[in-house]
């Protein structure tokens, strides 16, 4: 046996096998006799998942305090991580409620949820909320990743126009913000994400970025957006 202190990347691993496969940390792509192949801990890995439409609360809340409650119906999936979980009720996201602005709870539902920041409500320029909970946490989490953040959905949203009551869209169709005034779009074409975590800016030359819908602009943080928005 040759033993020796090269790694295999997980991106080579993935061109070569040709398949769009979530791969995990194989032994082969770590070097043979390093440190970190004992000491390596993973990644801390944090996630934010909104239900805009809402839940039933009789199916969702447990009836019990403490650590024996029942799990009802629709987190019954969850009973398996008992031991890794809480549930918090009797919470309220009070910059989320009108004060004085009018209709528009569900732009500002989202617009809050993560920032804790009364939206200003505006359909056009001027947008402003507040820097989410998520890229806060990202500045110290990315540094231990290939990307601070990945924003996700299911459907592809503008983020321009009027919305929701004379909220922006950018109010409705994101959860996360990057500063007061730059939403983060989501990004909602798995291969889009796939081409994201299996290469990096260096890999992509500038005409695949610009084939896969990226801009210029986030060439710098490796091709890191689908849409690159300022306002």
């Amino acid at each position: 046996m040759i033993i020796t202190k090269k790694a295999l990347p997980r991106r080579t691993f993935l061109r070569g096998l040709g398949t769009t496969l979530a791969l995990p940390l194989l032994d082969a792509m770590v070097p043979a006799m390093a440190a970190t192949r004992l000491t390596a801990k993973p990644a801390m890995r944090l996630g934010f998942v909104y239900v805009p439409n809402g839940i039933i609360q009789a199916n969702w809340l447990p009836s019990a305090e403490g650590v024996g409650f029942d799990f009802n119906s629709t987190m019954k999936p969850l009973e398996p991580f008992r031991d890794r979980l809480n549930v918090l009720s009797g919470l309220a996201q009070v910059s989320g409620r009108a004060l004085g602005d009018g209709p528009g709870d569900h732009a500002r539902a989202g617009a809050t949820w993560l920032t804790g920041v009364h939206p200003k409500k505006t359909e056009g320029a001027g947008i402003h909320a507040g820097i989410s909970a998520d890229q806060i946490a990202a500045r110290e989490l990315g540094k231990q990743t290939q990307f601070s953040s990945l924003e996700l959905g299911l459907e592809e949203q503008s983020m321009v126009g009027g919305c929701d009551s004379g909220y922006s869209c950018a109010y409705t169709n994101t959860i996360s913000w990057r500063t007061p005034t730059t939403p983060n779009p989501m990004e909602v074409s798995p291969r889009a994400v796939f081409e994201r975590l299996g290469r990096s800016a260096t890999e992509i030359p500038v005409v695949a970025c610009a084939d896969a819908g990226w801009s210029d602009e986030s060439l710098g943080t490796h091709c890191a957006s689908k849409w690159s928005l300022r306002f």
